[in-house]
């Protein structure tokens, strides 16, 4: 009995499994323009790139660094303003996502 191919013909890839089946994700990943962008201040740092974070709005938030500020080595010590992109379906975690200088106003 022939084998069972999934997905759609490509050329030059042959039958190629669709993202869904790929990632085991199902095609809900949150895409980036998705968080809730908010400015705060690091209080500590918990370790496995993680820290707690103040925003200015008062709520203390859980975040991890992003991958781009992983790759690029950019450190973020307590007392750091950043930009954080906090999840809309739980508000207590996030990424950071820029590290803001002295008296610089977050990117838009």
């Amino acid at each position: 009995m022939p084998k069972r191919r999934r997905g759609a013909w490509r050329p030059g890839r042959g039958y190629s499994a669709g993202r869904s089946e790929a990632t085991g994700r199902g095609g809900n990943c949150l895409a980036r323009d998705d968080l809730i962008q908010a400015t705060g201040t690091v209080d500590k740092i918990l370790g496995g790139g993680r820290y707690q974070i103040t925003l200015e709005s008062g709520q203390t938030v859980t975040a991890q660094l992003s991958g781009r500020m992983r790759r690029f080595r950019i450190r973020v010590i307590p007392g750091d303003r950043v930009q954080v992109g906090v999840s809309p379906y739980d508000p207590s975690h996030g990424f950071v996502t820029f590290r803001l200088r002295e008296g610089q106003n977050a990117p838009r």
